[in-house]
């Protein structure tokens, strides 16, 4: 089975990722069955909320990423939506311009916030997918910059159009898939924190094997537990095969 991986950082200073290491890590996906992965950027080089220039920075590493490696490599325009409309919209097409195809977004600002709003439009112009960082916080005062399951919920919701993936199922728990239950055009990636166990089966359960898709967080996270996540979890084959890269395929049209 051909394995894709819709949530990893290839480069990531935090954990010795640069460019000379990205054939390392290849290697070591394809060692796993992993053929493909999308790449979403160094984004906790500059703390949660980068500069304009900082995050033209990290999208031409993710640019380069795509170039060096075709085929192999999906890059994702990562974002600060604090910056405002002109920086938002510019770069975004400055991303489109250099292959990338999809939106990454992290803890800048709660995805409810009105700073959204140029992002999800410049995502439907272009027919990007958004990847939103999203969490079960417990903590009050931080969901000024996190992003709650309910906030990735109502941000798909408002723009019906856009195909939004929420990450961190392992993260967003029961709570998130409860939350998504009946958003046609969210999608919710495996990837967490050490996995839970019944949490896969129960995402399936709720939502259809078709919503959910194989992320590992790598390198932040070990691919081999990320996999283990779907293929101990007692699911038909056809399941498997559907969050281990038939969905992706379809999701982000990479056939």
């Amino acid at each position: 089975m051909s394995i894709l991986d819709v949530h990893t950082h290839p480069l990531f200073r935090a954990e010795g990722c640069v460019r000379e290491t990205v054939g390392a890590f290849l290697n070591h996906a394809r060692a796993q069955g992993i053929t493909r992965v999308v790449a979403l950027g160094d984004v906790l080089a500059y703390g949660r909320s980068p500069t304009a220039a900082q995050l033209r920075e990290i999208n031409d590493d993710t640019a380069w990423l795509v170039a060096t490696y075709p085929g192999q490599i999906m890059g994702f325009c990562y974002l600060n939506p604090t910056l405002g409309e002109r920086a938002v919209r510019a770069e975004v097409d400055r991303g489109v311009a250099l292959g990338l195809r999809g939106i990454k977004l992290e803890i800048a600002n709660n995805a409810r916030d009105a700073c959204m709003r140029p992002v999800m439009q410049a995502a439907e112009e272009h027919g990007l997918v958004v990847l939103q960082h999203a969490w079960s916080m417990t903590k009050i005062r931080q969901r000024r910059f996190h992003t709650d399951p309910e906030d990735a919920v109502l941000l798909a919701r408002r723009y019906p159009n856009v195909r939004v993936i929420m990450a961190h199922l392992t993260g967003c728990g029961v709570r998130g898939v409860l939350a998504a239950r009946g958003c046609d055009n969210l999608w919710v990636d495996t990837s967490g924190a050490a996995p839970e166990a019944g949490l896969v089966g129960y995402a399936v359960e709720h939502l259809g094997a078709r919503r959910v898709l194989y992320g590992s967080d790598a390198p932040i996270r070990d691919y081999a537990v990320a996999l283990a996540r779907i293929t101990d979890a007692g699911l038909t084959a056809s399941e498997q095969r559907r969050i281990l890269g038939q969905n992706a395929k379809e999701l982000l049209n990479w056939s």
